[in-house]
């Protein structure tokens, strides 16, 4: 299992979520939710995308952003968020093998105090007037250069 991270801010889709702790299971990192989040955790949608790879799943739940923070600065983890904000490409960045990967809420992102708690940010680059790409897919290219840089290389 890789010591790298994948965290999730209030997430608002479960079958992103879902999508998300599938992966998790296949590649070998953890996820860590970081409540509330927009749906029951227990939603039928989040078992569909996640199917039978849910129990094998590494998943910490966080009642909220500061008992989150108060575990990361514990565990000494850098924190690398994923924004269109950022300046830096995903592929650029220099991950380390214990960075926690940190992703917003669908619909809003991570507020700015969350934004300026984070050591690192990175951006996917897209093509001019689009939006955002879908978080799970987001999600899988970051931690798939992450581990590629740190896991696999």
């Amino acid at each position: 299992m890789a010591d790298l991270r994948l965290a999730l801010y209030q997430p608002d889709i479960p079958g992103n979520t879902g999508t998300i702790l599938r992966l998790a299971a296949c590649l070998g990192f953890a996820v860590d939710i970081i409540e509330p989040a927009g749906f029951d955790i227990s939603d039928r949608n989040l078992k569909r995308a996640g199917m039978d790879y849910l129990a094998a799943a590494a998943l910490t739940r966080h009642v909220n952003w500061e008992r989150f923070e108060e575990w990361r600065a514990a565990t000494g983890r850098r924190l690398i968020l994923a924004t269109t904000k950022a300046s830096q490409r995903y592929t650029d960045f220099a991950f380390r093998p214990d960075d926690i990967l940190l992703f917003g809420r669908e619909s809003a992102g991570v507020p700015d105090h969350v934004h300026e708690r984070a050591d690192g940010r990175v951006l996917i680059p897209m093509v001019e007037g689009q939006r955002s790409i879908n978080l799970a897919v987001s999600a899988a290219m970051i931690t798939g250069e992450a581990m590629r840089q740190t896991v696999w290389s």
